[in-house]
């Protein structure tokens, strides 16, 4: 049992309160995923500086990434340090630190322990920006670890996050790497990212991808795939775990429960449905 929480803005005044609003969403989530948390926002300048790349990294800090890396801004949040350079020069500067996100113009951050205060290391509440995806986390299928932590990020711009678990998750993890795609950590979770990123960069767009996730995993999940453009939705077959989308003209926003949703501005007016099984919705910026 894990918590889901995502919200994509249509209004451009509502930016200033991205991380407010999402910060409020993860808040009621906290008891599907005691264990730890993480977020990926998109378009905050401060984090995301328009026109540059933006590294996410475990295993660092902002001093040690300034110290190896002259010149290079870095923020610290939680485990998580940001880095505003290209992941090769990070790679190549500190080899035993691991990049969880990188692209232009968004910012992974993750962490372990209680996901509010998790919330409050991030200094997530002062975050802006245009869409935001949340998770919180209770361990089934790997260590409690900050790189076991969603969400999974392993292509540019790309986010995924999980409640569930994937049965064949050994055999498709087997196939991936027979094609030459590298993974991580032994999460299930980071096979369903992989595969999509795989997909993606295959030429696949993002509702392609996901049909074929649907097509060759096994077992119970919902999704929430973010991308520098899209925001999408997915459940499996038989759709036991708990999804439901709230779209106003403003927003439109994810959540595992209702009680996340019902902080969001202008919920009484918005249209709530649970997505239907194996039934891809995607909205674009």
């Amino acid at each position: 049992m894990c918590g889901i929480v995502g919200l994509h803005l249509r209004e451009p005044s509502l930016e200033v309160r991205l991380g407010e609003l999402l910060t409020a969403m993860l808040g009621q989530v906290v008891e599907r995923g005691p264990d730890s948390a993480g977020v990926a926002v998109y378009g905050d300048p401060g984090l995301c500086p328009p026109g540059r790349t933006v590294v996410s990294v475990l295993g660092t800090s902002k001093a040690e990434v300034e110290a190896v890396l002259p010149g290079v801004r870095a923020y610290d949040a939680d485990a998580t340090t940001v880095v505003h350079t290209d992941a090769a020069s990070v790679a190549a500067a500190l080899p035993d630190a691991r990049v969880i996100g990188s692209g232009e113009g968004f910012a992974v951050l993750k962490g372990t322990g209680n996901p509010v205060g998790l919330a409050e290391s991030f200094g997530l509440a002062s975050v802006t920006g245009w869409q935001g995806i949340g998770h919180t986390r209770m361990a089934t299928e790997s260590a409690v670890t900050p790189e076991g932590a969603h969400p999974f990020s392993v292509g540019p711009g790309q986010c995924l996050v999980h409640n569930g678990s994937f049965a064949n998750h050994a055999t498709i993890r087997r196939e991936l790497r027979a094609q030459g795609v590298e993974f991580d950590s032994e999460n299930d979770s980071e096979v369903g990212a992989r595969f999509v990123a795989h997909q993606l960069a295959q030429g696949a767009d993002l509702e392609k991808a996901l049909r074929l996730l649907c097509e060759r995993f096994d077992g119970f999940y919902t999704l929430l795939v973010s991308t520098s453009d899209s925001f999408a939705v997915v459940r499996d077959a038989i759709a036991c775990k708990p999804a439901l989308v709230a779209e106003t003209d403003a927003w439109v926003a994810m959540a595992s429960e209702y009680r996340a949703l019902d902080v969001l501005p202008g919920i009484e007016n918005a249209r709530i449905f649970e997505p239907e099984p194996e039934e891809v919705y995607v909205w674009r910026r």
